[in-house]
């Protein structure tokens, strides 16, 4: 598949932007899943723990295979514990109980591996370069990899970490208002999984913080809008979760969000809503990719994005989601 052009092709350093992506699935252990990615992409299999790899060196990176389970892997906290003395009964007590720890938390993801995904997190490949990283995505379903159809059980998703065009907190708002004029229009295109409809994983945004945003008087400075963010959406489970962004942004925001382990500070849009499609061959990241594209081209475009926000408060104030969703088709259809 051809993969679109966003407005913004390159960073302000005039480099290729960047996406990572990160799959989730079934039917393959990390193992083998590690395996396959250094089969398309070189590199050497690193073994962190049983249910944990990484393969170093490939062409863009380092990727990340995993159980998606805390409980699979062994506690840093633990394994990294000092014995209380040197004394050699300390010492061998010390090692005792961490290979036990070890074993019980292999035994642990043994059980669990059939229930939690298996999960893939890319390094940042260019955007141009996203249909090589398709091959990925074949291998998987061709070695049995279940995505998210494959059962009722399986609330797996994909998903994007495209690197921000610009960190000025214009450009981020003009994104945000974007997504959220456009997300009922993604939803419906992406044919969201009954399973992720139900699991909070992906929650859609309150209706009153979209109205917060979109109103064309709102101009918050960057502490501001991270604030009315937190205040509104106060988790990391939001179909375009900022907290990445916001973390690498301001580290030292005084919240407990930000103290949150499983936030990872980087500069991009953490985009969760795609399902796992493996049980359809022609789909991938840059199925997906062209989709969030259009994000980026509202976002591009300040007298349509302004025109579609007045547009968005009128409807919403006074009129239902459905009219919504007929604009946004008809939308689509022309552009």
């Amino acid at each position: 598949m051809d993969v679109r052009p966003p407005p913004t092709p390159h960073t302000a350093q005039g480099q290729t932007r960047r996406v990572g992506v990160e799959i989730e699935f079934a039917g393959i252990t990390p193992a083998n899943a590690a395996q396959l990615v250094c089969e398309l992409f070189g590199g050497q299999i690193i073994v962190i723990s049983p249910h944990r790899l990484k393969v170093e060196g490939t062409r863009w990176g380092e990727f990340g295979i995993e159980l998606d389970a805390q409980v699979a892997h062994p506690d840093a906290k633990i394994v990294g514990r000092t014995p209380s003395s040197d004394a050699e009964w300390d010492r061998q007590r010390h090692q005792v109980r961490v290979d036990l720890h070890n074993k019980t938390r292999e035994l642990i993801g043994d059980v669990v591996a059939g229930l939690v995904p298996t999960e893939i997190v890319g390094p940042p490949v260019p955007w141009d370069e996203l249909d090589e990283l398709d091959a990925l995505f074949d291998a998987l379903r061709v070695h049995g990899a279940k995505g998210t159809d494959a059962s009722l059980l399986y609330g797996f998703g994909l998903h994007l970490n495209p690197e921000v065009p610009d960190l000025g907190v214009d450009s981020i708002l003009a994104h945000l208002r974007a997504y959220l004029l456009l997300a009922e229009w993604l939803r419906d295109q992406i044919d969201i999984d009954i399973t992720r409809e139900v699991l909070p994983h992906a929650n859609p945004f309150p209706k009153a913080y979209a109205i917060l945003v979109l109103d064309p008087d709102y101009a918050p400075d960057l502490d501001t809008l991270i604030g009315d963010y937190i205040q509104h959406n106060p988790t990391r489970n939001r179909e375009l979760d900022l907290f990445p962004l916001f973390g690498y942004l301001r580290p030292d925001y005084p919240d407990a969000m930000f103290a949150d382990a499983l936030i990872k500070p980087r500069p991009t849009y953490h985009y969760r809503l795609p399902n796992a499609q493996l049980s359809a061959p022609q789909w991938g990241a840059a199925v997906e990719w062209n989709l969030w594209v259009e994000v980026e081209t509202l976002a591009a475009d300040p007298e349509r994005l302004e025109e579609r926000s007045r547009e968005y408060l009128e409807y919403h104030t006074l009129s239902p989601m459905t009219r919504w969703l007929d604009k946004l088709r008809s939308w689509m259809n022309e552009s």
